[in-house]
């Protein structure tokens, strides 16, 4: 194994297209944190590079759409994206962007290089294009039917339902998404990096040196390269992005796979005068933290673009994600299926950490799981308030209580004692192993149990009854829990950096870091500050309010694709004048005993009043409805319902999930008007 000298951590760049929802948080810039926060605590010379990717064919769609420039949409989103990765405590040495001057130029020399030594191969192919709008068709701006699972919107790059990456030539029954027409195939030259040039370095590289990565990381990789790799197009015909730097590349530009990657580089540059350690050292560390949909470009392609160029380091581990699904659902942006960073924030104040725990301790890092606001509501009242921040309440409340909040000094130590201090450097061993093998779930649980046993050990102590009889045995009781709570203050920094920061402004301390865990102690005496709550509890009415807000954007999602019921065969227009429409106004309305649908009203339909029996009592309160008017078909044969004669029938519009709404005049009529 190489000496390490310095370590480079880059987190996968968010798509600057919407803000960063709680799948991005969970599968990348959750455990990232973790894992840069505990090298620093353990004194490693490391960076944290992002920065907001912002090329690309969704931005110029979003831009479209909301008719605005693509340098619009990235503006909005970088600084809604930066702002709260900096209030959620993700803490980067840079957050960049890949629209900068920098980037530009580091993007430009990379192609450049590989382009002046041979490395690309320029090939012209039919590629769909678009006549009616005159523009070649990249990415999303087609769609069509996937041809592995009949999904009728995929992409030209992927198909979201089943994964697969895609050429746009493969879709079935492809459409533009910017004119809607049928797209023909024109030719066009592009520069392409021939992947299978460097596919039995990457099977050694991958499949023989790097047995270690995660198994579904090796796994992906490894299919792919069975598949066999094939060269992989590094630019686009677009007029948004990086140019292709060479002479007859007008309305050509790097494609964003390319461009992206080289994004660490540019930011590190903006970083430090020094960039080059962190990129061209032998004895410097590359992490790469991303989503399993980003796999084959940081193992396979990206790594295949740095051998090229000859001078880069590789990455030493790519510890990717699955991905994070919503009560359920997968998460989407495009259907506004989400738990969006910025809102939550909004939402709950002062509880950043508890989002943290949540998402670490359910993070996806074998499988695909589901986030819940009753598991979230439940990791927070019955883990953080009963276990961590209960332990250390009554520790910091009962040596406020019985000595004037100054650290008591510890008498004769029982076995008890000796023990539970004794296990203190276990948990924190524990810690560090699996956040060094990128188990951050289990690094997690270890953080916990030490919390568990400071817990059990004042639960079983119980010095709030011992002091009645031994106030000497009080004494060392909670010295040994404050020097617990000292402890955890070190040991939940990586994981939970606000509750740190407060655990140690309540103990009064500065100077306790990573290894001093399991070795230093508060002195005797020390006086500690008036604690409060570490954590609040999380009441019903705040989770219903969350869950509410999930099942209205269900319908507006519902209700927007929802599919008109095919049309009914054709009347004369002598059978539509046979009905007799108007408008009538409703005098009573009362619900008809022992149904639940039912509402008898009293109508006035202009040519007199008269009683009809309507099923929409689910959606109207009876009181409510008096005095509205309504359409009515006056000459419907009276019918019988529960005993009541109908006479006429109240024309209801029914929405995408069934509710009936009055069709109405959207002005006051005179009774009788007719409906024509």
């Amino acid at each position: 194994m190489k000496n390490i000298a310095r370590y480079t951590v880059t987190a996968a760049l968010p798509y600057a297209n919407g803000p960063v929802h709680i799948g991005h948080l969970a599968g990348v810039y959750i455990p990232a944190d973790i894992y840069v926060r505990y090298l620093r605590l353990k004194g490693k010379d490391v960076i944290y590079v992002c920065g907001s990717d912002e090329h690309g064919v969704p931005i110029t769609l979003k831009a479209r759409q909301e008719g605005v420039k693509p340098q619009d949409i990235v503006d909005k989103y970088n600084a809604i994206i930066k702002d709260s990765f900096a209030k959620f405590g993700i803490s980067f040495d840079i957050y960049s962007r890949t629209t900068n001057k920098t980037h530009f130029e580091t993007a430009s020399a990379f192609f450049k290089k590989l382009y002046d030594n041979g490395d690309f191969i320029e090939k012209t192919s039919a590629q769909y294009y678009d006549d009616e709008v005159k523009q070649f068709l990249a990415d999303r701006y087609i769609t069509g039917t996937c041809p592995h699972c009949n999904n009728e919107n995929a992409y030209g790059d992927q198909c979201e339902k089943c994964g697969t990456t895609l050429n746009a030539t493969d879709l079935i029954n492809p459409r533009s998404t910017v004119s809607g027409s049928k797209p023909i195939l024109k030719e066009t030259s592009h520069w392409y990096l021939p992947l299978d040039k460097y596919e039995s370095f990457l099977r050694k590289w991958i499949l023989e040196d790097h047995k270690e990565w995660k198994s579904n990381v090796y796994g992906q990789c490894k299919s792919w390269l069975d598949q066999g790799l094939q060269p992989r197009a590094v630019s686009r015909d677009l007029d948004w992005g990086v140019p292709v730097p060479v002479d007859g590349a007008t309305g050509k530009v790097l494609y964003v796979w390319f461009d992206a990657p080289i994004g660490y580089i540019s930011a590190t540059k903006e970083l430090t005068k020094d960039w080059e350690k962190y990129w061209k050292s032998d004895d410097t560390k590359l992490v790469h933290f991303i989503g399993k949909d980003n796999i084959v470009f940081h193992c396979i392609i990206f790594p295949a673009m740095l051998k090229a160029e000859g001078t880069f380091i590789l990455p030493e581990n790519v510890p990717a994600n699955e991905f994070l699904n919503l009560e359920g659902d997968k998460i989407s942006t495009s259907r506004n299926w989400a738990v969006w960073l910025h809102e939550y924030l909004i939402d709950f104040p002062g509880k950043e950490d508890v989002l943290r725990y949540t998402l670490c301790a359910n993070a996806p890092e074998t499988k695909d799981n589901d986030f819940t606001w009753k598991d979230f509501q439940a990791r927070n009242n019955n883990e953080l308030v009963a276990i961590l921040g209960n332990f250390v309440n009554r520790t910091l409340v009962l040596t406020q209580k019985y000595f004037d909040g100054k650290v008591p000094i510890s008498n004769q130590l029982t076995d008890y004692d000796k023990q539970a201090l004794a296990d203190i450097p276990t948990f924190k061993k524990n810690i560090e192993e699996n956040i060094e093998n990128f188990k951050f779930r289990e690094a997690l649980k270890s953080l916990m149990d030490l919390a568990r046993l400071g817990n059990k050990y004042l639960a079983d102590t119980e010095p709030w009854i011992v002091y009645k009889t031994d106030v000497e045995r009080v004494k060392t009781i909670l010295n040994i829990s404050l020097q617990i709570c000292l402890n955890l203050s070190a040991a939940c920094e990586p994981f939970l950096p606000f509750t740190a920061a407060k655990l140690k402004s309540f103990l009064n301390v500065t100077e306790f870091g990573w290894e001093d865990i399991g070795i230093k102690t508060l002195a005797d005496s020390h006086q500690i500050n008036k604690p409060e709550l570490l954590f609040a509890k999380i009441e019903d009415a705040e989770i219903e309010a969350q869950i509410i807000k999930l099942q209205n954007t269900k319908k507006a999602n519902e209700s927007a694709h929802t599919v008109a019921i095919p049309q009914k065969p054709n009347i004369s227009f002598d059978d539509f004048t046979k009905m007799d429409i108007r408008i009538g106004k409703i005098l009573e309305a009362e619900r008809v005993p022992k149904t639940k649908k039912l509402l008898k009203l009293t109508i006035d339909t202009g040519i007199d009043k008269r009683t009809v029996v309507s099923g929409i009592a689910e959606f109207h309160d009876p009181a409510k409805i008096v005095g509205k008017q309504v359409s009515i078909l006056a000459n419907l044969e009276p019918r019988e319902i529960k005993g009541i004669t109908s006479h006429g029938m109240i024309l209801m519009a029914e929405n995408a999930d069934g509710e009936l709404v009055f069709v109405s005049p959207d002005k006051e009529m005179k009774q009788g008007s007719l409906v024509k």
